[in-house]
């Protein structure tokens, strides 16, 4: 029986990592080696950014909800208090998309935050 070598396997699994490493400066992109190490740490960097997007979106709705409460009278928090006391559920990427785009809609509802505070 011939003896079976793992040349085909083999590179078969560097040009996975080569096509990987496709557009990498200098030898990062041509050489294995290298293009491997470059590839294993840009997926580290992937993994830590998909995390930070999500924090980063949260803050940006907060700062713009925060903007439209304060042309309202209304500080962030106390808005953000009326509202769960009025019973209105809408998320901040909502909040903030209604701040930007429909400055009428959010003055009804620091209205009605205002409302439930006091009332």
């Amino acid at each position: 029986m011939a003896r079976i070598k793992g040349a085909t396997m083999t590179r078969k699994r560097r040009n996975k990592v080569l096509k990987l490493a496709k557009g990498y400066y200098g030898s990062k992109h041509s050489l294995f080696k290298t293009a491997k190490q470059a590839v294993m740490k840009s997926g580290q960097y992937a993994y830590v950014g998909r995390k930070q997007k999500k924090r980063d979106f949260r803050r940006l709705w907060i700062t713009r909800i925060s903007a439209a409460a304060k042309l309202n009278g209304m500080n962030y928090s106390t808005f953000i208090n009326g509202l769960k006391k009025a019973n209105i559920d809408l998320n901040r990427k909502m909040l903030a998309e209604i701040a930007v785009s429909d400055p009428a809609a959010f003055t009804a509802l620091t209205e009605q935050a205002k409302a439930a505070l006091n009332g």
